[in-house]
């Protein structure tokens, strides 16, 4: 791709929610979330098909997407649920452009294609009726999370089914048969025996890339009750991609890995509550990770590991508690980030006391009050910077108090 054709395409993604692009590329966003290697040449391509087939009509608009955007078997199965997720079922109608105060929410973009859409010289319907309205979906990745309805958030439950963010990885001991890398003796001679000590190729081999663990301590107390549903559902699509380890905390600590490896994840919430006895509690987040670096993180399940905290911060013990542990933490661990929702409200400071004492041990601080704040979590869990809308990098101790 050339770079104006790149500058064009990346201009795009600037599009504000009612903008028609805004719809095809929020649906790529959601697609590279659950696992779709969607590239910047690939979403130019999506974005050429649709404009040369019919954007208004969904399963043109499928058909495009399945084209350019899968690169494989494995992506199939993924757009075919991200699609249904985004865009809803199949038959819905289409509808209209209303425009009243304040700024509307509307619904679906894509409509079904009619018999005989086309004229008989094969020329297109006028207009561009549907995708000029921008998918709920798009508006819904950045709307709080605490304050969706039954039905946003029967939505989100449905995005968030299909997420599959994947985590870092890390070099092992093991070695692998390889076309480049250090010279492997043990073969080489091995091959030069079996051909009678004449002169044989270099065998070589690689070390072995797996994924690093990840840990999450999901803070289910009653101040983080608007958003605990949605971080326990991320972290249910977090352990079906990599390694992960899950806890919830507030006034105890509860493993909960074992309920969330349902693959359904209303069952896998319905197990998870059954197990949780301290929902809406208080918090004793200093105690709790004492406790929880002592029983494991200590004995190896954090080191080495990225560990997230999904919490809010609001400390009822002692900060000072908090901040030793947060220390113990960072030490033993490859990185440590924490998500706090409260973090995306204007003019947030990290002023609590609980989170003024952790955030000098905390590597990345980033928000988690959004499908697109959890997006942005996930590249960072993957080993990416994070990045505020703004574009400013969010480092460790960028906000402490």
């Amino acid at each position: 791709m050339t770079d104006s054709a790149r500058a064009a395409v990346e201009g795009r993604w600037a599009d504000g929610p009612a903008g028609p692009d805004a719809v095809l590329l929020g649906f790529v966003r959601a697609l590279r979330a659950a696992g779709v290697d969607a590239s910047t040449e690939r979403l130019y391509a999506f974005l050429r098909a649709v404009d040369v087939l019919r954007p208004g009509v969904r399963a043109d608009v499928h058909a495009a997407g399945r084209a350019t955007l899968c690169g494989g078997r494995d992506d199939l199965e993924r757009y075919e649920r991200v699609f249904a997720a985004y865009f809803g079922p199949a038959g819905g109608s289409v509808a209209p452009p209303v425009r009243t105060a304040p700024a509307p929410r509307t619904r679906l973009a894509l409509r079904d294609a009619p018999s005989g859409a086309r004229a008989a010289d094969g020329s297109e319907p006028p207009g561009r009726p549907a995708l000029a309205l921008a998918s709920s979906a798009e508006v819904l990745r950045h709307r709080d999370v605490g304050g969706l309805d039954a039905a946003e958030r029967a939505q989100l439950n449905r995005l968030l089914a299909a997420f599959a963010p994947h985590g870092q990885t890390r070099l092992s001991a093991r070695r692998r048969p390889a076309r480049r890398g250090a010279v492997d003796p043990r073969r080489t001679v091995r091959e030069l025996l079996r051909r009678g000590g004449e002169p044989a190729l270099l065998r070589r081999h690689a070390r072995v890339r797996r994924p690093r663990r990840m840990v999450l301590l999901v803070d289910v107390s009653g101040s983080m009750a608007p958003y605990a549903d949605a971080l326990l559902r991320f972290a249910h699509a977090a352990a079906r991609r990599t390694p992960t380890e899950v806890f919830t905390i507030g006034t105890r600590l509860t493993r909960v890995t074992r309920e969330l490896a349902h693959r359904d994840p209303d069952l896998a919430m319905a197990a998870l509550a059954a197990a949780v006895p301290d929902w809406r509690g208080g918090t004793r987040l200093g105690e709790l990770l004492r406790e929880f670096l002592n029983r494991w993180g200590q004995r190896g399940m954090a080191r080495g590991a990225v560990v997230v905290l999904l919490s809010d911060g609001w400390e009822r013990g002692d900060p000072e508690l908090l901040g030793t542990q947060m220390r113990r933490l960072h030490a033993l661990a490859h990185r440590v980030v924490w998500a706090n929702p409260r973090k995306a409200r204007p003019g947030y400071v990290p002023l609590a006391g609980g989170m003024a004492a952790a955030l000098p041990s905390v590597d990345v601080f980033v928000e988690g009050h959004s499908l697109a704040a959890l997006e942005r979590l996930a590249a960072v869990v993957r080993g990416a910077a994070a990045v505020d809308p703004a574009g400013a990098a969010v480092r460790r101790g960028a906000e402490r108090a």
